[in-house]
């Protein structure tokens, strides 16, 4: 099962649009997931026009995305078990991973997909061997040197991760 992952979108301020190499990559998607500050509603509304989309929201998101979406959830994709959260409400935003993989320790999933800081992010914790996962944006790259998002496969229990980096 090919899951496209995205956080940060920050649409219409940062685009008016999902990225070509995104939009080419949510062609074959079985599902979607968005780990919050979409900004607008328009950015579900187009992402569904692929797969099914699962979210949360983000710090940026006002009450219509609220109304839609809560602050955490926990998935089954693919017989595996995907924690979704922003990471928002960390005392410094370098804490924004410790703070989303807090948010599931009673849960135990099988990775933890989370935002906020705009750093794509992927490792192994060492102990668990959950995957922990932030996709970094693929329309506002703030800091970093390059867009990006990603892609999860997920298919008899078993998960893996990948992201896409653009350039611009």
């Amino acid at each position: 099962m090919k899951i496209v992952v995205v956080s940060d979108t920050h649409m219409p301020r940062m685009s008016k649009r999902l990225p070509a190499a995104l939009q080419y990559e949510l062609k074959d998607a079985a599902a979607i997931i968005h780990a919050g500050d979409w900004t607008r509603m328009s950015v579900y509304e187009a992402l569904a026009e692929y797969a099914p989309v699962f979210g949360v929201i983000g710090n940026n998101d006002g009450p219509e995305i609220a109304a839609k979406f809560g602050m955490r959830t926990l998935l089954t994709l693919g017989g595996c078990r995907i924690g979704v959260v922003h990471g928002h409400g960390a005392a410094l935003r370098t804490k924004t991973e410790a703070h989303a993989v807090a948010a599931f320790k009673d849960e135990r999933p099988d990775a933890i997909v989370y935002g906020h800081s705009h750093i794509p992010a992927l490792r192994r914790d060492a102990k668990s061997g959950m995957l922990i996962f932030n996709p970094g944006s693929p329309t506002d790259k703030r800091r970093q040197a390059r867009y990006s998002f990603g892609i999860m496969t997920a298919l008899d229990g078993k998960l893996s991760a990948r992201h896409v980096f653009l350039f611009g």
